[in-house]
């Protein structure tokens, strides 16, 4: 049993890349501030890096943050598992946050994981929902569960902090700007051992072109447009929107396209304001990936197909007749 009188306050660990502070980060700043409203408690920041990473503190409080934990190192300034578990556990052993909250990007979930089994905390992964309990005064982490096919919420009521990483995009982002706002500068002790990985080189893959997550208009194909080939009618449509093409994981797994398509719980997490389903019947699997989507237009043969639940706006039609035709009026609409 940890000394969970001690632990106060709600964490956010503001990932950053190349100095830059990701969005997920201020989507969780935003949903802190509810969790906070409902414990009555404070949203601090936890941003970790070399000493230039101190200009992307100002965004955090711009974004929510009433508190900004700077864990500067040269050690720190591109990510590795090591150094920064052990900086991360050493300020969370000494400010005694009682939840803590992490993108669920591949560099969020590789710290999770270490914090957690260093601090003995319990931790959610991929976490669709969070809340307080208001008897308990804990965190409630929704999740999907059984492939999807249920939705649990995990408590931890004995360990402290309460972890849980969330997707990209699962929250909005908001900007509210606390008044008393304060950084509190923190050197981690990084040792030898600590450092028996080293990064000889850092090379980004160029070939990935498509950014789901950043996306404002997605129109994503299904096992409905019955070919792979056909997916060059979603093509169409995404050039004349200026939008991002997806996929469902059946035509990634069948190999139709590839993974950096992919839309759902185990492929990217989208809130665009405009996602178009061509022949996506609609699981719980994709629907969480997309649900939250400001306009979402279904197109699908099957008029009880799941994805007309979630929709805006549906066409029951044959995709490969619908698709090109709202394609054509686009292009004569826009001249």
């Amino acid at each position: 049993m940890a000394d969970i009188a001690a632990h106060k306050g709600i964490w956010v660990f503001a990932e950053q890349r190349d100095g830059r502070v990701q969005s997920v980060a201020l989507e969780l700043l935003s949903e802190a501030q509810k969790l906070a409203a409902d414990l009555g408690s404070e949203v601090s920041a936890v941003l970790a890096g070399d000493e230039a990473i101190e200009s992307q503190v100002q965004m955090l409080f711009d974004h929510g943050a009433v508190n900004v934990y700077l864990v500067t190192h040269p050690e720190l300034k591109e990510y590795r598992t090591a150094p920064y578990t052990r900086a991360v556990v050493e300020l969370i052993k000494q400010y005694k946050p009682e939840i803590m909250l992490i993108g669920a990007s591949t560099q969020g979930r590789d710290l999770a994981a270490r914090m957690a089994i260093r601090l003995n905390a319990g931790l959610t992964a991929d976490c669709t929902g969070l809340a307080i309990d208001p008897e308990k005064k804990i965190l409630l982490q929704t999740r999907p569960a059984f492939g999807g096919n249920i939705m649990a919420t995990i408590i931890t009521p004995n360990h402290r902090p309460q972890m849980a990483t969330v997707r990209p995009k699962v929250f909005r982002k908001s900007k509210v700007k606390n008044q008393n706002s304060k950084v509190i500068k923190f050197k981690p002790t990084i040792n030898a051992e600590d450092l028996l990985v080293k990064i000889l080189q850092i090379v980004k893959d160029e070939s990935v072109k498509v950014n789901l997550q950043e996306a404002e208009i997605i129109i994503s194909g299904g096992r409905g447009i019955g070919d792979p080939k056909n997916f060059k009618i979603v093509e169409e449509l995404a050039a004349v929107l200026n939008g991002a093409v997806g996929a469902s994981r059946a035509t990634v797994d069948a190999g139709w396209i590839s993974a950096h398509h992919q839309v759902g719980q185990t492929g990217k997490t989208v809130a665009p304001k405009l996602y178009i389903a061509c022949g996506i019947a609609g699981k719980i699997q994709h629907l969480v990936g997309m649900q939250d989507s400001d306009n979402i237009v279904a197109i699908n043969k099957d008029p009880d197909a799941p994805i007309f639940k979630v929709a805006t706006y549906g066409i029951v039609g044959d995709c490969l007749e619908v698709v090109p035709a709202l394609t054509r009026k686009i292009k004569e609409l826009r001249g």
